[in-house]
């Protein structure tokens, strides 16, 4: 069977756990392993958007370390949600030149949830600032995104791993899940126990995926860190980083 790509990326949602995400494409890319398409959902969906428009995993880390998520999330009267992410928007408009979702460097497809249906969908064309603005609007937490006649909200809801979209093009199947279940974590306030509810639809298909992927990525430790706290950045994309490479070490594979 022809593959239509060589290596397929898949990028899960996880909030700010999302720097890891950057850690395990730095250490593809020093592999020599360059994704020929993405997909992603969620946080996975907003970092997809930078790398597949060809900006490098570290200068993506700076770009969110300057702290978009708290200067740029807009607090406003809970009709439909406590908080608006407009700003994810407007730093991905900025940051990025490319408007439209099929005109990126690489194939991307972005996981939402379109509310009113209640389906998973997978958008590979579109604006791409209200598509990714879709994909990370946690429901409650954030507002949902009208996407022409309908509502979405965070793709995490119904598909946290979207392996869908991509995994019958693909020769090499690399996912990377940022969002393990802990049994043990403390969930003290509304954001953590709404996040929990969402990705807690990682734990159902994740066994699945294991099987699909040729290499599969979740960095040990990773679900002790807060989705919604940046001052972790660097030891995230180190943790994805170092996690990515023992994979790849464990597996003694060999890159041609």
């Amino acid at each position: 069977m022809t593959h239509k790509y060589k290596y397929g990326l898949v990028l899960s949602g996880g909030g700010t756990r999302g720097f890891a995400h950057l850690g395990v494409i730095s250490a593809l890319q020093e592999l020599g392993i360059q994704p020929d398409v993405i997909s992603g959902v969620s946080a996975g969906a907003i970092v997809g958007a930078f790398i597949a428009a060809g900006i490098s995993p570290h200068d993506v880390l700076n770009i969110f370390k300057k702290g978009w998520f708290f200067q740029y999330t807009k607090i406003h009267l809970p009709v439909d949600g406590l908080l608006k992410l407009d700003g994810v928007k407007e730093i991905i408009e900025k940051e990025i030149a490319i408007k439209k979702i099929e005109d990126l460097k690489i194939p991307f497809h972005i996981c939402v949830s379109n509310l009113n249906k209640g389906t998973a969908e997978y958008k590979n064309k579109g604006p791409l600032g209200d598509t990714v603005l879709a994909s990370a609007s946690i429901p409650i937490i954030f507002a949902p995104v009208s996407l022409g006649r309908y509502l979405y909200v965070d793709g995490g809801l119904m598909d946290n791993i979207p392996v869908e979209p991509i995994q019958k093009d693909c020769e090499n199947l690399i996912v990377s899940n940022i969002s393990p279940i802990n049994p043990k974590a403390n969930l003290k306030n509304l954001v953590q126990i709404a996040t929990r509810t969402v990705y807690m639809s990682v734990n159902v298909k994740s066994e699945r995926v294991k099987e699909l992927a040729t290499y599969y990525i979740e960095p040990k430790g990773i679900d002790k860190y807060d989705i919604l706290m940046r001052k972790h950045a660097d030891e995230l994309y180190e943790l994805g980083y170092k996690n990515t490479m023992d994979v790849f070490k464990k597996k003694a594979i060999s890159i041609s």
